[in-house]
């Protein structure tokens, strides 16, 4: 399915920006950038593999040969990337609910950007603008992000354990042992795919109907 690697979701959206305002927003991602407490909210969303903006200006794509006409285009574009753990709505709603400000911040001077605020509306917003991801690639494909961090805190806690529990007894071997399983009951994540998820809940809900019909 386009879009999903095992557990993980790449979202690509391309929205065009009025060329004469993309000053405008080149200035707000430098001052986000500055200050990151500006996007704590974002920072803290565990699901996110990572978010970023880029823009082109409307003269800004490649031109690879001679022989390839040059565009002329209206609007420069505002390109978002960002991987993801969970279904498109729990990830889109997350961002809506974190940053709401900086969102309407980020997108403002996008053409027809109706408000992270009502979610219909920024929801339709999104859809139309995703662009999907025939071919993904997954370094990691049944870890989430929250996968790789405990597997990094489960490695390094059993490289001291080992190293502190090599000249014990057996009945401080067997505490320790008991107190490090106790201390990580959290981290044991399970290497598997999850449901797949789909472009939005709509989607969902079509692919069932058609499916209960069929019998």
């Amino acid at each position: 399915m386009s879009n999903i690697a095992g557990k993980a979701y790449a979202m690509n959206v391309i929205t065009p920006i009025r060329w004469y305002k993309v000053w405008i927003n080149r200035l707000i991602f430098k001052i986000a950038l500055s200050k990151p407490s500006t996007l704590k909210g974002l920072v803290t969303l565990s699901l996110i593999h990572y978010a970023r903006w880029v823009i082109i200006p409307r003269d800004g794509f490649p031109h690879l040969d001679s022989s390839q006409p040059k565009e002329n285009l209206n609007y420069a574009y505002m390109l978002f990337f960002s991987n993801f753990n969970g279904s498109w709505d729990q990830y889109v709603d997350s961002f809506t609910f974190a940053i709401p400000a900086g969102l309407d911040l980020f997108w403002k001077w996008n053409v027809r950007y109706p408000k992270s605020v009502p979610l219909s509306p920024f929801h339709k917003y999104i859809r139309h603008n995703q662009i999907d991801t025939s071919h993904y690639y997954n370094a990691y494909p049944m870890a989430a992000s929250n996968d790789v961090k405990s597997a990094k805190k489960l490695k390094q806690a059993l490289i001291n354990f080992n190293a502190e529990s090599a000249s014990k007894t057996s009945e401080e071997f067997l505490a320790d042992y008991n107190r490090l399983l106790n201390y990580l009951q959290h981290d044991f994540g399970e290497m598997r795919a999850t449901p797949i998820v789909s472009l939005a809940a709509h989607a969902v809900k079509e692919r069932y109907l058609k499916s209960h019909a069929a019998h």
